[in-house]
Order: C-alpha cells, then sequence, then structure tokens
C-alpha cells in the first residue's frame, strides 16, 4: 500500500506530502481544486509517461516521491527480488521532471528505468478513473479483464509466446519460397561471381605487395644509380670513405703509442670501417637484385587491374572480397539445399502451429467457463448496486479466416493472435425486459460507473493489487445509488488500500480517512493544499458537500446524521 506521498512543483501543486493508511481514504474538495492532479502524480509513479507541461510555473522541475509498504512474498516483493532490490525496506519511487522533458526515476536512492518502475509497482496500485470507463467499452479491455478472473494470464502469455514464436519460422519460409521462385537466376549470378573470385586465386595483402614491387620496378634505373654511386663513394671509389676511415684510423693507432687516451678512438675508427664495409656489401647484394625489367612491370600492372576490377565489384578491399567470396559459398550451399531447407521449414511451422492451436484450445475452453462465472458475479455484484434484475453476458465468439489468411496461423477455422481465438464482447440489460445489448451502447453514465465498480470490485477480490484508486467513481450516479456504492467501497477497503475521490457525501461518509483539497490564491500565485480532516473536520465537509459553501445547522445536522448512520 502507498504510505506516504510527497509531490512539488507539480501543475498548481507547489508542495504537498501526505501520510496515507489502510482502509478507505476519502479525497474531497471543489471542482478544480487538484484531485485530478494528485491522481495524476500518482500515476506518473506508477510508471505513466512524463510531460514538462505538468511543472508549475516558475519552477525548472517538479518533483515526486512515493512510499510504498511491500507484502512478503507478493508479486512485488518477488519483482524487487528480481531487481536486486529488498522488500524488507519498502519501496521508495522518486521521480523528477525537467523542463527539457528530461526526467530521472530513482528506486530506492538508485536510477531505474520507467520499464522497471512499472514492473514493480504493476501489482502494488491500480488507478480507476474516467480512462477506465472508457477503456471498458472497448472490446480488447473486455478478453483482458475476462483473463484476469479467469485466472488465465499464464496461458494467455503462453498463447502469445507460441503465437511469436511462429512469426519468425514464418517470415523464414516466405524468403525461402520467394528464394526458390529466383532459384535458378540466383544460382547462376552466384555462380559466374564465386569463378570469378576463385579464378584470380586471391593471396591476402597481394594488392600491397604489388604496388610496392610496381613502384620500384617503375623507378629501378634511378634506385641503380642511386646504389652504385653509394658504393663509390662509401668502398670503391678514389678517395673512398673506408680508405680515409682506414687512414685516420691507422694515424689515431700511432698516435695511441704515446697517448694511451686515444686507442679508443682507434677502435671505434676501425670498427666503422668495418660498418661501412658490410654497408657497402649489402648495398652490393641489393643492387644486384635490381633490374629493369619491362615485361615483369607489364604483368605487376595486369595483375593490379584484375584486383581493382575485384575490389570495386565486391567491396573496395582484398579482404571484403574474401568475405565476400565466403558468403557466396554459403548462400550457395543454402540456395542448392533450399529443398531440403523449405521442408525442414514446413516441419518447424507445424510443430510450432500445433503448439499454438493446443494452447488457444485451452485458454479459449477455460474462457468459456470464466465468461459463465463473471457473468453471475457481475449481476450478482451489481444487484449490490441497486441494479436488480440486470442481466449481464460475456458473449463469446470466433470470426472466420477470410481467404488468403496464413494457415499455420488458422486454429478451428480462426485466425489466432497474441490474446488468442477468441473475441469477447461485454452485454448488459439494465431494465427486465430488454434485450442485451454492448456495453458500448449503454446511455447512463451511472450505470456504467457501476458496472465499472462491480468489475473493479471482483477483480480486485482475486488480484494481489494492494492499492486501488477511484477516481470519477460516483459519475452519473446519486442518493440511494450513492450510498450502496459506498457500502460498496467500504466492503472492499477491508481487502485493499482504496483512495476514493468523490463529490458525494453518502459516499464520503463510509471513509476511514478523509482528506480535503482545497485551492488558494497567496501573493497573486494558485496553490493546492491538502488538510486530513478530524470528527469535526469531516463533519464541516460532509456538511459542505451536501449544501454548498454556506454551512447550516440544517446541513450539519443532516451531516451529523450520515456520519452517525455509517
Amino acid at each position: 500500500m502507498i504510505e506516504e506521498l510527497a509531490i512539488k512543483n507539480f501543475a498548481i501543486i507547489e508542495d504537498l506530502r501526505i501520510r496515507l493508511a489502510p482502509g478507505l481514504t476519502i479525497f474531497s474538495g471543489e471542482t478544480g481544486a487538484g484531485k485530478s492532479i494528485i491522481i495524476s502524480a500518482v500515476n506518473l509513479l506508477l510508471g505513466g509517461r512524463a510531460s514538462s507541461r505538468l511543472i508549475r510555473t516558475g519552477a525548472e522541475s517538479a518533483e515526486l516521491e512515493a512510499l510504498f509498504q511491500v507484502a512478503p512474498d507478493s508479486p512485488a516483493a518477488r519483482a524487487m527480488v528480481e531487481h536486486g532490490y529488498d522488500p524488507a525496506d519498502g519501496l521508495l519511487v522518486r521521480r523528477i521532471i525537467h523542463r527539457d522533458e528530461s526526467n530521472r526515476i530513482y528506486i530506492n536512492g538508485s536510477l531505474a528505468t520507467v520499464a522497471v518502475l512499472a514492473e514493480l509497482t504493476g501489482s502494488l496500485a491500480s488507478i480507476s478513473g474516467q480512462h477506465a470507463h472508457q477503456t471498458l467499452l472497448k472490446e480488447d479491455a473486455h478478453l483482458l479483464v475476462l483473463d484476469r478472473y479467469g485466472g488465465l494470464m499464464a496461458l494467455r502469455q503462453a498463447v502469445a509466446e507460441a503465437y511469436r514464436a511462429i512469426q519468425p519460422l514464418l517470415a523464414e519460409g516466405r524468403h525461402l519460397e520467394a528464394l526458390k521462385v529466383r532459384q535458378s537466376e540466383r544460382i547462376e549470378l552466384l555462380r559466374f561471381q564465386r569463378a570469378e573470385i576463385q579464378a584470380a586465386g586471391l593471396v591476402p595483402d597481394e594488392d600491397e605487395v604489388l604496388e610496392r614491387e610496381r613502384q620500384v620496378l617503375r623507378h629501378a634505373e634511378t634506385l641503380m644509380r642511386a646504389l652504385d654511386r653509394g658504393i663509390a663513394v662509401l668502398y670503391s671509389g678514389d678517395g673512398a670513405v673506408l680508405e680515409q676511415v682506414a687512414a685516420v684510423g691507422k694515424e689515431m693507432a700511432r698516435a695511441a703509442a704515446i697517448d694511451p687516451a686515444l686507442s679508443a678512438f682507434a677502435h671505434r675508427l676501425d670498427e666503422m670501417g668495418i660498418l661501412i664495409q658490410e654497408l657497402s656489401v649489402e648495398m652490393q647484394t641489393h643492387l644486384g637484385t635490381l633490374q629493369v625489367d619491362e615485361g615483369r612491370l607489364a604483368q605487376v600492372e595486369e595483375r593490379l587491374e584484375v584486383l581493382r576490377r575485384l575490389k570495386k565489384k565486391y567491396g573496395g578491399t582484398l579482404p571484403k572480397v574474401i568475405d565476400h567470396l565466403e558468403d557466396v559459398e554459403r548462400e550457395l550451399d543454402g540456395i542448392e539445399n533450399i529443398d531440403a531447407r523449405i521442408e525442414a521449414n514446413r516441419r518447424a511451422l507445424e510443430d510450432a502451429a500445433a503448439g499454438l492451436a493446443e494452447c488457444c484450445r485451452r485458454l479459449s475452453v477455460g474462457r468459456q467457463a470464466a465468461a459463465r462465472d463473471l457473468a453471475r458475479a457481475v449481476e450478482a455484484a451489481l444487484a449490490t448496486l441497486r441494479m436488480e434484475g440486470t442481466r449481464f453476458e460475456v458473449a463469446m465468439s470466433r470470426p472466420a479466416a477470410g481467404a488468403g489468411t496464413e494457415p499455420y496461423l488458422v486454429v478451428d477455422g480462426t485466425v489466432a493472435g497474441e490474446a488468442g481465438i477468441d473475441q469477447v464482447t461485454f452485454m448488459l440489460a439494465p431494465n427486465v425486459g430488454e434485450a442485451l445489448k454492448p456495453l458500448a451502447a449503454i446511455a447512463s453514465g451511472g450505470e456504467l460507473s457501476r458496472v465499472v465498480l462491480a468489475l473493479k470490485a471482483i477483480l480486485a477480490a482475486n488480484d494481489a493489487v494492494e492499492t486501488v484508486v477511484f477516481d470519477e467513481v460516483d459519475a452519473g450516479i446519486g442518493g440511494a445509488v450513492a450510498e450502496v456504492v459506498g457500502r460498496r467501497l467500504h466492503d472492499l477497503a477491508h481487502h485493499h488500500q482504496l483512495i476514493c475521490i468523490t463529490h458525494l457525501p453518502q459516499i464520503a461518509r463510509f471513509g476511514d480517512h478523509h482528506f480535503r483539497i482545497e485551492k488558494t490564491v497567496v501573493q497573486g500565485r494558485t496553490r493546492t493544499a491538502i488538510h486530513p480532516l478530524d470528527d469535526k473536520g469531516r463533519l464541516e465537509e460532509l456538511a459542505r458537500m451536501l449544501g454548498g459553501e454556506k454551512i447550516t445547522g440544517r446541513t450539519l445536522a443532516h451531516a451529523r446524521e450520515l456520519l452517525e448512520q455509517r
């Protein structure tokens, strides 16, 4: 349940903090005081979508915070453990919304994502407001309600997983069939590419090696002249460097007889002579490898042109050409075995389709039993809400598969989807003698509100959700009906923490706790405040709800009577 809620710089709320308790908590106040803003804040703390438009004028950010008490062994506790949180610490959710549309979510002090937040809070709280009324008019929601009531969500998930598992097999089958249609043309192209690349006899880095050889062949005469001149200067020419170094070395050796310190110079000159001689030999050897060979240059040029064409066609570099050859060989292997692959895909599809069909049939059987029970439960719940004699039916149908439907998705003549093969419509006849009509055809807001409440109460009895927030639960109702709605909410609060926003004193009087929300203007700025009411405050608030802002002795007496009859 929600233990504490804090809201700062959110819409017209500047700074608000309230502590909540088990049971039925009532929020009341004038229209526009900010009751719906509190619901919006709770929705964001449950993982709803944030917008900078919600930030209070003049503030750079809005901050929302809620502390949830998490029951041991509850789905929320298990989800917290899976994500590395300790349920014993409770669940502290903090959400900060900035002007630049960036926002941060903190769970027990650590950054988290919206997806994780929604997963953790999914079984902690739910909001039933005007959106829930509109959602209930959509038949897709009817199927979800039925599955939740029947405890069929695990089976529904199995159907969804089987459905999703078959999709890549269908895509592969379509790809293989299309491949087979153009098989001969594609094989011809791939075989040509393979032959062309294989005929080239590629060697890794061959183009780089040949580029260097071409440079040498193109400038062979220049290189030969440089080496020949260098050898002459160093070794073989008149007055060569080696000859001069040897002469200096001998002179240093003679001088070392006089000054032994010069012997080191003589030794190094000897070493220098040896190095010059070795270098000259190496240069002579390299010179011997050079030759002006126009024939070899032509061969290199031709080979580089072959490699250039291949690189241009197949990726731009030699490694990419080699990779392309491997891809071609793999694809050829696959295409040349296309019939075997198609057959393997067909067998896999048959197995997957059989698994999908089995799951769909089991889910459908479960839904048929749940539909009968749900209809009886809703009729009984509506009877307690002053809709005696109302007939409620869960109409199930299976639309026939049309022409061109993927046969592997057809189960008993119906196209299967992620939710199975059934369509469900909630049918209602509010008055005796009337024909059953789809829920969407109900004109009375009061009747729709009570159907929503009945379904919420029925589902809440089965759900592990710990907190239920009701907004607009009193839409279109009043008087005696409002009283029975209030009693129903009070009964439901024995099992869940209930937070109810209402304008009706007949509902408000059943609250275990009561808060008044009011809007004031302070120094030219609108502010929303929330006040917990004591017994005197509750009496005055009920009197206001009964008779308006001007409280009379008569309205006070009526309010006192309502509280005493509670």
